[in-house]
C-alpha cells in the first residue's frame, strides 16, 4: 500500500525508538548499494541523538503503524544543519521524504535561521537540489575516513539569502 492510500503522519521521535530509527537509516542508506562493511562504519553516526530527540529536533514519519522515515536537524545561530533524513526503502517515492524535508525547512525557518547546511550522500544530493539547495563544496564523512560528501546550502524562505531578486 502506498502513501496515496494512507496519510503520512509526522510526530516527535521517542527516546525508546532510537535503535529502531538507526536501523531504518541503515536500511535506507543501503539503497545506494553500499556493502555491509560500509554500513557498519556508518552505524554509530546514523543513530539519532538522545539530546536531539528530547529537544524535539527529530521527527518520525508514519504510514499506518509503520515507521516510514526520520529527520533530524540542529541549529547553531543562523545556520540549521540537516543531520539526517532517511526513508524506509519500501516507502521511497511515496512522498515521505518530501514531508520530512518540509518539516525540517519549516522548523528551521521558524527558528529564524538564514540557511540550512546539508552534507548529503552523493545519491541523495539531487533531492536537496530540487528543494533549491546549491552546491557549496565538500565535507568529510563522519564515518568513512577520506570520503568526501557534497555540501549543499539551502536558503530559508524569507531570509535575505533566500530572497530572489
Amino acid at each position: 500500500m502506498t502513501a496515496g492510500s494512507r496519510s503520512i503522519r509526522l510526530r516527535p521521535a521517542q527516546a525508546e525508538e532510537a535503535i529502531a530509527l538507526r536501523e531504518l537509516c541503515l536500511r535506507s542508506k543501503a539503497v545506494w548499494g553500499y556493502d555491509e562493511a560500509f554500513l557498519a562504519a556508518c552505524r554509530e553516526e546514523l543513530q539519532p541523538g538522545a539530546d536531539a530527540i528530547v529537544q524535539g529536533c527529530v521527527q518520525v514519519a508514519e504510514l499506518g503503524n509503520a515507521l516510514a522515515g526520520v529527520v533530524e536537524i540542529s541549529v547553531e545561530g543562523e545556520t540549521a544543519h540537516l543531520e539526517k533524513l532517511f526513508v524506509e526503502p519500501r516507502f521511497i517515492g511515496d512522498g515521505v521524504g518530501k514531508r520530512l524535508m518540509g518539516w525540517a525547512v519549516e522548523q528551521a525557518a521558524a527558528l529564524g535561521v538564514r540557511w540550512m547546511v546539508i552534507e548529503a550522500d552523493p545519491g541523495a544530493a539531487g533531492f536537496y537540489r530540487r528543494w533549491g539547495a546549491h552546491d557549496d563544496g565538500v565535507a568529510p564523512s563522519g564515518s568513512i575516513p577520506g570520503r568526501l560528501l557534497p555540501r549543499l546550502v539551502l536558503p530559508m524562505p524569507g531570509s535575505e539569502m533566500g530572497r530572489r531578486t
